[in-house]
């Protein structure tokens, strides 16, 4: 375990229990912490997961900017997505995951291109979720969490295997949060 990979996982751990409590200052916490996971996962060949630091690193400047923006409050309020978002999401993921795992089998050295390249994905569509206050990146982020464990530790990146274990239960409790949060009776107290 390197001091990389502490820094990396204590920031990303500030921004997930942040965005569990729906605080704007999981935003910053999660850009440092998420540069400091791709050089880690450069270095344990996780290839998927290096581009998805980098994708959270700019989504997470725009979901800053979207938070913070004055604009009208109910376009910012925490809501359920459509069943027909939420079917063209999972197609979407499965989609990205046999494209993206296939180009990481075929032209790299990659570890578990198709499980890295799951994370990714799923990763992806639960982050642009969150950014909208959709409360459906909960369970995304439960089955990102699933698949990343086991993936993880089998790279002997055990903090981050451990984190990712706590993450998962966080996601129960950010998602029971977030019920309770869009309730209307909650919006008016």
């Amino acid at each position: 375990m390197s001091l990389m990979e502490v820094l990396a996982n204590v920031l990303a751990t500030a921004s997930i229990l942040l965005a569990g409590r729906n605080s704007v200052h999981t935003w910053w916490t999660g850009i440092i912490g998420c540069a400091l996971f791709a050089v880690v996962f450069w270095t344990a060949r996780l290839y998927a997961d290096v581009v998805l630091q980098t994708f959270f690193v700019g989504a997470s400047i725009v979901g800053w900017w979207y938070w913070c923006k004055p604009g009208d409050r109910a376009e910012k309020d925490i809501a359920h997505t459509s069943t027909r978002a939420l079917v063209w999401i999972a197609a979407s993921a499965i989609i990205a995951t046999c494209i993206y795992g296939t180009l990481l089998h075929r032209f790299t050295d990659a570890y578990a291109p198709f499980a890295d390249s799951s994370v990714l994905a799923i990763s992806v569509l639960a982050q642009l979720l969150l950014m909208r206050r959709r409360i459906e990146t909960w369970p995304a982020w439960l089955l990102v969490n699933t698949i990343a464990v086991p993936l993880y530790a089998s790279r002997g990146l055990t903090l981050t295997a451990l984190l990712y274990s706590a993450y998962w239960i966080n996601a129960l409790i950010a998602w029971r949060h977030w019920l309770r949060l869009s309730r209307p009776e909650s919006a008016t107290a």
